[in-house]
């Protein structure tokens, strides 16, 4: 448990803002003498590359999770063979759900991410989007880890952005992120704890 799940999920988010501030300044030295508008242009192409491996990084870590949850309540109430691996219904599912989820909701966050921590360029948008997608990969096929795809992109965009100084980065919307992150966990417990005690009953 602390092996597998607490401990990416709390060094994740440091290591993306560490990572993403280390090679966001190392990208500055290296396009220091280079034009503005150029350079920014060539950023923003790459900048396709580097959100469509963000995009398969957030489905092998999110999406994996939804379907390791629906695989072992199909293996408690016997509807899965535990030697047959997850159903493609199930990663049908999965893959629909995120897809969906990411679709009504992607805006709202992209806005919050990209605007509200810090004016996000392309340039900081790239490397951002890099080091998250290089960690989610890292963890998925590495470490077999669950990471938290929000919690690594958000530091990430942290890490960028202090790049400029600290004071560019909102400090007051990170802080209420940040509260999010720690508030879902002992949530999400509560709520299966409050389900389970009144299920439970009907059960057995």
């Amino acid at each position: 448990m602390w092996d597998k799940v607490v401990i990416p999920m709390v060094f994740s988010p440091v290591l993306g803002f560490c990572l993403a501030f280390a090679v966001m300044i190392g990208v500055l030295w290296l396009f220091r003498n280079a034009a503005p508008a150029k350079t920014f242009r060539r950023f923003r192409l790459a900048q396709t590359v580097s959100a469509s491996a963000m995009a398969l990084g957030h489905g092998l870590q999110d999406a994996q999770k939804t379907m390791g949850v629906i695989y072992l309540a199909l293996l408690t109430v016997g509807w899965a063979d535990p030697d047959a691996g997850i159903p493609l219904w199930v990663k049908i599912c999965a893959a629909g759900a995120i897809s969906l989820g990411t679709y009504s909701g992607g805006w709202r966050i992209m806005r919050t991410l990209g605007r509200k921590i810090i004016e996000v360029d392309p340039a900081r948008g790239f490397v951002a989007e890099s080091v998250s997608a290089s960690i989610l990969y890292v963890s998925a096929f590495a470490l077999h880890a669950p990471v938290s795809t929000t919690h690594t992109v958000s530091s990430a965009i942290m890490g960028v952005g202090a790049t400029k100084r600290l004071s560019a980065v909102r400090w007051g919307v990170a802080k209420n992120i940040v509260l999010a992150w720690v508030l879902t966990l002992p949530a999400a417990a509560a709520v299966a704890a409050l389900f389970y005690a009144v299920l439970h009953p009907f059960l057995t």
